[in-house]
């Protein structure tokens, strides 16, 4: 062979390597680009190969929210109560927040629990987690950790040019409320969750920060509990000028009548007990403004009613 030919056949094989090789480069970009890392509520670090494409979601709000980014589609399962949007209606039930079906929940095949991290069950948790199967946890505390959770979801399951959208709209309309009633003359508010036993939120709590939104002060801000049991003296004490609680619906209790036991609490001398759709302020979702706008609504109503 040739000197020339040699030159040639040596400079096309060089060429092929190179191709070869930049063709693996790609490859490997193109994977590792897939690949998704995010760091959830509980602080863990959570990895998918590629966006998720059957998805179980183990509490309603975590539901809205991934219909609020684009991704209801990919919910294989999800748990009692889940009634939103009427999509999620339809689709396959594998207990409720307190009581997991695991066998279920394996059966479906997921590869992404959602899971809200202070409303499953911690013992049920920890066997989900020994299946090896992906497992993000969800809390927002902030209402603008809401949108956040949308892109988050979004991310996770490949549906960001939905995602991204939607959170910015919540936190247009966010910013609208806030502006709305900044300024506004501080109301003393008791949030009631429950009545027996008698139970509220702390500042940490994400309807803590509705509250503040409003122009409100809950009176049991500081204790450390995210949900403490109140001894009714302490409601006594602390006079509320508004007594804020959930609508009634199955399970849970709305009625703010026994308040009326004492007339001469603030609250109740001048007519401000307001209850609230208990799927508007309780689900940690987008809905929380429809909400949080009864809130600052029924708030003005007690600034109002001073003497």
């Amino acid at each position: 062979m040739r000197a020339g030919e040699k030159r040639k056949r040596a400079s096309r094989l060089c060429s092929v390597a190179v191709h070869c090789v930049w063709a693996f480069v790609l490859a490997l970009s193109h994977a590792t680009a897939a690949e998704i890392r995010l760091s959830d509520d509980a602080g863990r670090r959570v990895t998918l190969q590629q966006p998720a494409q059957r998805i179980i979601s183990l509490a309603p709000h975590l539901t809205e929210l991934l219909f609020a980014a684009g991704a209801g589609g990919k919910i294989v399962g999800t748990v009692a109560y889940s009634n939103y949007p009427v999509e999620a209606r339809s689709i396959a039930r594998i207990g409720d927040s307190a009581q997991l079906d695991l066998e279920r929940i394996v059966a479906l095949k997921p590869d992404l629990v959602l899971v809200w991290r202070d409303g499953n069950a911690q013992r049920q948790l920890d066997k989900l987690l020994h299946l090896g199967i992906p497992v993000f946890y969800n809390e927002p505390r902030r209402l603008p950790d809401i949108a956040r959770a949308i892109e988050e979801f979004g991310l996770l399951a490949g549906t960001e040019a939905v995602a991204r959208p939607a959170a910015r709209a919540f936190m247009a309309r966010l910013d609208e409320l806030r502006v709305r009633y900044a300024g506004r003359a501080p109301v003393s508010v008791f949030y009631q969750i429950w009545d027996k036993p008698l139970m509220s939120v702390n500042g940490e709590h994400l309807i803590s920060d509705v509250i503040r939104l409003c122009g409100g002060r809950n009176i049991f801000a500081a204790l450390k509990s995210l949900t403490p049991e109140i001894a009714t003296e302490a409601v006594l004490a602390a006079d509320p000028e508004a007594i804020v609680g959930v609508g009634a619906e199955a399970g849970q209790a709305g009625n703010l009548d026994a308040w009326k036991h004492w007339p001469r609490l603030r609250a109740v001398a001048r007519g401000n007990l307001f209850l609230i759709d208990s799927d508007l302020i309780s689900r940690n979702s987008p809905r929380i403004l429809d909400g949080a706008g009864q809130m600052c609504e029924q708030l003005d109503t007690a600034r109002t009613r001073r003497r």
